[in-house]
């Protein structure tokens, strides 16, 4: 089957958070954006988060032709979607929200434009059921902040095909991204299975009174979030093992996995632990607003990925690397 990859006219479907993430991506990598979104003045906040983005964007760089002006907000998902050549969807996380969404998109795209879905852990083959031409339907799942992250999680369903996956690796390449090709279907994928472990702990350890949220979150950024910015768990603890590597590590300390310090079950979300976490948040986030932190958070995540790329370099390793 024919698709295609030089893209010059992204299609938004859902404006969002994430929907907001992906149009700020498209327009700083200079395309034409045509964006959709059912809910009352998501046109004005679709701009306004763009505009919050895009200090961050002009740290990292913009490629030429770049422009907030090369937005433009329509009435109609087929007026969206009709002259694109690639179509993300992040609408909410609903199955038949998205069988009927994709039926109706997937009638409207041109036939050979790849049509994505941002969703974090619904299955292809489920909601791309009705779709027209399902062999050209992925799922290309980012993570928040869309426009500075670089990783995608992509996968296809039961009838799409192998072409249109690498199609779609291509097309979030050449908008900066770094896709992670999902091997099965499974729920949730990779990154959001290991996030919701990590999630569930940090709930048990709140409801259990052990910690408060603001020193989870420090055990986090000052220990392991900081080895994480550069080198994932397997290589980490490859050497924790010393010059013996990985097989020293896990004889040394695989016994450990036998012992019940973790709880995989999440706590029940009573009332009482949903106000605690309310209120850590809330101390935590002080007189700041969210767009503030929104800002911040980008800083910090611009120069951490230049002093990484920085390093890298020195030490002769590639970007991708």
């Amino acid at each position: 089957m024919a698709v295609i990859v030089d893209i010059k006219t992204f299609a938004a479907i859902g404006a969002g958070v994430i929907g907001s993430g992906w149009v700020a991506r498209a327009l700083a990598h200079g395309l034409d954006v045509v964006a959709w979104d059912p809910a009352p003045g998501a046109g004005k906040q679709l701009r306004d988060n763009v505009a919050n983005a895009w200090p961050a964007l002009e740290r990292v760089g913009l490629a030429p032709g770049a422009s907030q002006e090369r937005l433009r907000f329509v009435s109609t998902i087929e007026e969206c979607v009709a002259h694109a050549d690639f179509i993300q969807e992040s609408a909410p996380e609903r199955e038949e929200l998205k069988l009927a969404l994709h039926e109706q998109i997937s009638r409207a795209a041109k036939p050979d434009a790849i049509i994505g879905s941002s969703t974090s852990g619904l299955l292809p083959s489920d909601f791309y059921a009705r779709a027209v031409h399902p062999e050209r339907c992925v799922v290309g799942h980012p993570f928040n902040p869309v426009y500075l992250l670089p990783l995608v999680e992509v996968l296809g369903g039961e009838r799409t095909a192998p072409a249109s996956i690498e199609a779609a690796m291509t097309i979030y390449r050449s908008l900066g991204m770094r896709p992670l090709r999902v091997r099965k279907e499974v729920p949730g994928f990779i990154a959001d299975r290991l996030l919701e472990a990590l999630w569930r702990e940090a709930l048990h350890l709140v409801n259990e009174g052990v910690a408060t949220t603001g020193e989870i979150d420090d055990a986090i950024r000052f220990g392991a979030g900081i080895r994480w910015s550069f080198m994932g768990t397997f290589l980490t603890y490859t050497l924790a093992g010393g010059d013996a590597g990985m097989r020293h590590f896990m004889q040394q300390f695989g016994p450990a996995l036998e012992l019940p310090w973790t709880k995989l079950v999440a706590p029940k979300l009573t009332d009482e632990l949903i106000d605690c976490v309310v209120d850590g948040t809330a101390e935590q986030v002080g007189p700041r607003s969210i767009k503030e932190l929104e800002r911040y958070r980008d800083e910090c995540i611009t120069s951490v990925l230049a002093a990484i790329g920085e390093t890298k370099a020195r030490h002769g390793l590639r970007p991708e690397d």
